[in-house]
């Protein structure tokens, strides 16, 4: 549900952190956007950020390294057309304010004759997706080291190939609170924790390495010991499978995609093309396609914000509108695209809640937060049987997309070798390459085992990074091009 109060209980934590201490209220914040009104802009705001965190690494059974941070400050925005001022400062006090209101103000040299009245302030409505704890203070410091240390000895414990295991803690409590020009008073206190497992195999001289994890928006105790159990299982599996490896044949082939990370393909090849700047500017192999069939009947692809603890959900987006669950492609039917508020006014259509910018420091730009797509009618086992010969990828490593083109590369890091049906043997060194637009006319089956990935996800455009999610069913897509070894 959507509603004012518990905006009004987050500004409250927002203005003890971020105003209090400086001398400030919702006055001087008024201020401050007058000074930008005097010229005229179409748009202007200012986001305030107080960012906690702490990490923890073990290495060769030695919790090695602790870190502990605090970040704060203020970005202050000003947008006439299509162009952006922006200025920012660590130094959070009413002259930083208006030196950085005066500057920015500048995008538009065209002064205002009559004096401007500043919108009375109105509190933004938001959701409540997850606790606004800080996840920091949900485990001491002895408890953080012990946990990692069963990391490792339950990793050690599954066999006896095991040569090394890494394992990471990371933790951070985020406070942001927005100010617009419009009057709109909008907060979020966001937690966000990850447990990170990789393991190292080795037999008869050949090492190969695993991973394994999971997080979201919630404290520490959600890694109890089936969860870390769970981690560690798919760290071991994926090594010790690797080790068995042979190279991977290359050539135009049948692919079955796994369901949950491998969605990565999908966050990649087609979200990023279904993002409002660039189908704004006309850069995306989907720009102007809205209303045209752009994948096959029964591929329905959604960006949802709204995912209750979920590691790419927000109560509020970094513009402070609401995050929401937007259908992008229904049906293989191209529906809208991701928007934050510059690129839906000048697209003239609503922004969808994905506003999203990495820091105070950055600006905000259209940002996935979880996207996935929705199952189908066909069962896993049926799919990876269908296959007369082909690749079954369940996880995948690293890839890139040219949003122009739509081309994509991905390396599989756990995939397999399937002939007439039967998993024959895992292969290394697979990657698939390919065209985010053309192959979603080539889904041919679609799983019913939709699922979302584990909670590990980060997505970097422009050089911001931003925690997501990702997600599918198990999907049968063809004549896909495999490059491999063999």
């Amino acid at each position: 549900m959507i509603s004012r109060e518990p905006t009004i209980e987050r500004l409250a934590v927002a203005q003890r952190l971020l105003l209090e201490p400086f001398g400030l209220d919702e006055a001087h914040l008024q201020r401050a956007l007058g000074e930008i009104a005097t010229h005229r802009v179409d748009d202007a705001d200012l986001y305030f950020q107080y960012t906690r965190s702490e990490g923890w690494s073990l290495e060769e059974g030695i919790v090695k390294t602790g870190s502990f941070s605090i970040d704060q400050g203020v970005g202050v925005r000003a947008v006439s057309g299509e162009k952006t001022a922006f200025a920012y400062s660590d130094d959070i006090s009413e002259a930083s304010l208006l030196d950085a209101a005066r500057t920015v103000r500048s995008i538009s040299s065209a002064a205002r004759s009559a004096r401007t009245k500043v919108p009375a302030q109105k509190v933004a409505s938001s959701r409540t997706l997850y606790p606004p704890l800080d996840p920091i203070a949900t485990l001491d410091s002895t408890a953080k080291v012990k946990l990692l240390e069963r990391v490792e000895k339950l990793a050690r414990a599954k066999d006896p190939r095991i040569a090394q295991v890494m394992a990471g803690l990371a933790s951070e409590w985020d406070v942001v609170m927005v100010a617009r020009a419009d009057g709109t008073l909008a907060a979020d206190v966001r937690p966000l924790v990850r447990l990170s497992v990789t393991v190292i195999a080795e037999q008869n001289g050949r090492r190969e390495m695993g991973n394994g994890g999971g997080g979201g928006r919630f404290g520490l105790a959600y890694f109890d010991q089936q969860r870390i159990e769970e981690y560690v299982d798919d760290a071991v599996k994926a090594a010790l499978t690797n080790l068995e490896s042979r190279p991977a044949p290359a050539g135009e082939m049948t692919v079955v995609l796994g369901p949950g990370w491998p969605g990565i393909l999908l966050h990649e090849a087609i979200g990023h093309g279904l993002e409002g700047d660039f189908n704004r500017k006309g850069s995306s192999a989907f720009s102007g396609r809205v209303g045209e069939r752009v994948a096959a009947k029964g591929v329905t692809v959604l960006d949802d914000g709204t995912i209750a603890d979920r590691r790419g959900s927000l109560n509020v987006d970094d513009e402070g509108n609401p995050s929401q669950r937007n259908v992008l492609i229904e049906d293989g039917i191209l529906r809208g695209y991701i928007q934050d508020a510059l690129n839906a006014r000048l697209m003239r259509v609503a922004p969808t809640g994905n506003g999203r910018r990495e820091s105070y420091a950055h600006i905000p730009m259209p940002r996935m937060t979880n996207t996935y797509m929705l199952g189908g009618d066909k069962a896993p086992d049926e799919i990876v049987a269908s296959i007369k010969k082909g690749l079954y990828a369940t996880n995948f490593g690293g890839g890139q997309v040219d949003i122009t083109s739509g081309k994509f590369v991905f390396s599989a890091s756990e995939a397999y070798w399937v002939e007439n049906g039967k998993i024959l043997y895992p292969v290394k060194g697979a990657t698939i390459v390919g065209n985010g637009p053309d192959a979603l006319t080539r889904v041919t089956m679609i799983g019913n085992d939709m699922s979302l990935d584990s909670g590990v996800g980060t997505c970097g455009k422009e050089g911001q990074s931003v925690p997501v999610g990702v997600g599918q069913p198990t999907l049968r897509i063809d004549g896909l091009t495999v490059g491999g070894t063999a």
